[in-house]
């Protein structure tokens, strides 16, 4: 009697569950193989860890408990507890936003989207995605919504949002460190500017082949995005991009002189 077709889900576990994890599957997606329709605990408990660090799984963009049936081709979130202030539970409106938060940007904040992902920070943004979409997919996924409307902060579906102040990119960065209290905890130039997915370090030999002649000259550390593919490394850029990020990661208030 055969088992059955191998089948595929994607995992991506956030926050601490990663301590469960290779150091080389944190922070981004991975494939889970399995036969049948097994529940998405043993699933997850499959890929060691706990199901007692779990607090929250989104299949497929839909909250689900324990006993949902994993199927082919499912997209899962899987999210630890979250951290609340010390107060007694119903002084809470809401349960506290990922530590470190995941950010989604509306359409008008594409310069900060990139500038977030410059400092390692956690932001998804599409601009084709109108409020709704935004809303649907923040709730999904966990999200803090970043805009300058506040009238997408007033739907339901939103649970976590900022309202950002300042029209100026490296203000609006300094405002989003302060609010989230993330200085001194970025890892800047770990995100692929484009897309968001993480950067690894790749052998020169793995990327040769799509280097220019002056690159492949001069340059012998690289980086690769594990979601989209594009290479980098420290080119002539580096030291405006190093400025940048002294600017804005520094202490409180520096990158926001003037109001």
């Amino acid at each position: 009697m055969t088992a059955g077709p191998v089948l595929t889900a994607e995992f991506r576990f956030y926050g601490d569950l990663g301590d469960f994890l290779p150091a080389s599957d944190r922070q981004r997606p991975r494939r889970y193989r399995f036969r049948g329709s097994p529940s998405v605990k043993d699933a997850i408990e499959a890929q060691h860890v706990p199901h007692t660090e779990v607090e929250v799984v989104v299949a497929n963009g839909v909250p689900v408990g324990f006993g949902y049936h994993l199927g082919h081709g499912d997209r899962v979130a899987v999210y630890p507890p979250f951290r609340r202030l010390d107060l007694p539970p119903d002084a809470c409106v809401r349960p506290r936003p990922l530590d470190p938060p995941a950010f989604l940007l509306d359409v008008h904040l594409g310069k900060l989207a990139r500038l977030l992902r410059l400092l390692g920070l956690d932001a998804a943004y599409d601009p084709a995605l109108d409020d709704p979409a935004i809303a649907r997919t923040a709730e999904a996924e966990g999200r803090v919504v970043l805009t300058r409307d506040r009238r997408l902060l007033h739907r339901k579906r939103v649970v976590h949002g900022y309202c950002v102040r300042s029209d100026d990119p490296e203000t609006q960065a300094g405002e989003v460190l302060d609010r989230y209290g993330l200085r001194g905890r970025l890892r800047p130039f770990s995100r692929c500017l484009a897309c968001n997915g993480m950067l690894r370090d790749v052998p020169k030999t793995e990327v040769v082949h799509c280097l220019e002649p002056k690159t492949r000259r001069y340059y012998h550390q690289f980086r690769r995005c594990d979601r989209c593919g594009r290479v980098f490394w420290r080119g002539s850029h580096a030291p405006r991009l190093d400025a940048l990020v002294g600017r804005v990661a520094g202490p409180a208030g520096k990158a926001n002189r003037g109001g």
